[in-house]
């Protein structure tokens, strides 16, 4: 599913290869993660829009062409932001929004996976994001008080009525895709994933043999091991410790999708040109392995 330009010295995120999405939708391995776009919190606008709206389009022009967000972050600001700065959309943008989750204040999220709500939360998300079709739309969360069939059948039922092109997952174990793949077919797994917190390894290794985007959130990781071997790695050669995590997760898998975001355009330029470092192969077997040192 990867394919590796022979590009690597402009600054693009085409420089990680691309990812086929069912063999629907091709994207660039490294994309962009709306959530930081709003306020503290994730709630509310952010404190300066413009710059926002900067970020966003500053990343399509980094060849970013997959974007993640959600109905939940804001909630309602990321979507309105990502439309505001770039609706008309290019021709192959792909934007993945998911929804599962009431927002009752800052830092505060109640689940609703009902039926009810996914049909209200895609309706709501085709507008603000100015849509007559979300391509890739994700279950944000299973709720533990709505059956996973009732969730995964309202959006294969969204699907059948062309209001969603492909259906994913987020938070999630194998258990749960296989029982929504008996529903709908599964194009896409966000679960939090580093190369120093691999909880979900397994998850990954599932993705891979079933051809399934692998989307990792929280790319950097934890600990203060970690931490010591990125900085090192990184001075070494003269990066960046995120631009070398990313760097880490893009060769971990061919089916891995990384999102990371920021609200800076230093930032988002820094990230990008992870997708042109190449790990040498101690490099990647030493962050392989601090996975053990840090549990």
């Amino acid at each position: 599913m990867k394919e590796k330009s022979n590009k690597a010295t402009s600054l693009s995120a085409a420089n990680g290869g691309t990812l086929s999405l069912r063999g629907e939708l091709t994207v660039n391995r490294l994309g962009f993660g709306a959530m930081r776009l709003t306020g503290d919190g994730i709630w509310g606008p952010p404190k300066d829009r413009a710059a926002a709206i900067a970020v966003l389009r500053r990343a399509v022009e980094l060849g970013v062409n997959f974007i993640d967000t959600a109905d939940s972050y804001g909630p309602n600001v990321s979507e309105e932001l990502i439309a505001e700065a770039l609706s008309p959309y290019p021709a192959d943008l792909v934007i993945a929004t998911k929804g599962g989750w009431n927002r009752p204040g800052p830092n505060q999220w109640t689940h609703d996976a009902s039926p009810a709500h996914l049909r209200q939360a895609v309706e709501g998300s085709l507008k603000r994001l100015r849509l007559d079709r979300i391509d890739v739309y994700q279950l944000h969360v299973p709720d533990p008080m709505i059956p996973l069939d009732a969730s995964m059948e309202t959006l294969a039922n969204m699907q059948s009525e062309g209001k969603i092109r492909l259906v994913a997952l987020s938070n999630v174990t194998v258990e749960h895709i296989e029982r929504a793949r008996k529903i709908v077919p599964i194009v896409s797994v966000q679960n939090r994933y580093s190369f120093a917190d691999r909880e979900w390894d397994y998850v990954v290794d599932y993705c891979e043999r079933n051809g399934i985007a692998f989307i990792p959130w929280f790319p950097l990781g934890a600990g203060t091991v970690a931490g010591r071997l990125l900085e090192r790695i990184a001075k070494a050669r003269h990066m960046k410790p995120i631009q070398v995590a990313l760097a880490w997760l893009l060769e971990r898998s061919t089916v891995m999708l990384p999102i990371p975001g920021t609200s800076s355009i230093a930032h988002l330029e820094e990230n990008v040109q992870a997708a042109s470092l190449q790990l040498a192969e101690e490099e990647y077997l030493e962050l392989n392995g601090v996975a053990t040192l840090v549990s």
